[in-house]
């Protein structure tokens, strides 16, 4: 498989994981910064939250991890929290920004 068609994978994954408090899964909120795909098909991904102190933090975070590491050919995920530059509901695709009500 090659690094697009895993990236293209992970993207499809993280579409299935949503914060519990928002109905839209973190890859149309905008929380998805950098996806990396290593050749030894390690994934690595900067995501940040739509707040520094969200209680489902390290929920959200281990939901991505389990799931991207799920995806045959991946090898390992690493997930790096960064709060640079910070989240704006801008960031939110056309979708979220819809289904959020700010359309």
């Amino acid at each position: 498989m090659t690094k697009f068609e895993i990236e293209e994978k992970v993207v499809a994954m993280l579409k299935t994981v949503y914060d519990p408090e928002i109905p839209v899964n973190v890859y149309d909120l905008g929380l998805i910064y950098k996806i990396d795909v290593s050749d030894n098909n390690e994934v690595t991904v900067d995501m940040t939250l739509t707040a520094p102190n969200c209680p489902a933090a390290d929920f959200i975070m281990e939901d991505v991890r389990q799931k991207i590491e799920s995806i045959d050919g991946v090898g390992s995920a690493i997930i790096n929290l960064v709060f640079e530059p910070e989240w704006d509901k801008d960031m939110m695709s056309e979708e979220a920004k819809l289904e959020l009500g700010f359309l």
